[in-house]
């Protein structure tokens, strides 16, 4: 069975910095595609990041120049680093593995993780 555990999010100033983790188990790690998608309240979800299984990057306009993702495949985990905070990236985070043709897209994954709360005060 895959499991997906985030972890990281938190209480954070506008302009501050957290760093999610979301530890993957259950399935040979470094042969998946990862994103990271997040949703606010009465919002709908939304595209983050994603690294492919052969690292290319991927990001949400929004938060481009700020937020980086990352995988350490030894440790099975992808990491999202979440710089220059800002109010509007309050959301529940969550990661997901697949293998996926389009990224920005929910389709393609079939694990989700059950997420990490991230909240930015102004």
């Amino acid at each position: 069975q895959v499991q997906l555990v985030e972890s990281g999010g938190g209480l954070v100033q506008a302009g501050g910095s957290l760093r999610l983790s979301c530890a993957a188990s259950g399935r040979t790690f470094s042969s998946y595609d990862m994103g990271w998608f997040r949703q606010a309240p009465g919002k709908e979800r939304e595209f983050v990041a994603a690294i492919s299984r052969s690292d290319a990057t991927y990001y949400a306009d929004s938060v481009k120049g700020r937020f980086t993702i990352s995988r350490d495949n030894a440790k099975n985990t992808v990491y999202l680093q979440m710089n220059s905070l800002k109010p509007e990236d309050t959301a529940v985070y969550r990661c997901a593995i697949g293998r996926v043709l389009v990224y920005r897209t929910t389709g393609g994954y079939d694990y989700w993780g059950q997420g990490t709360q991230v909240t930015v005060s102004s």
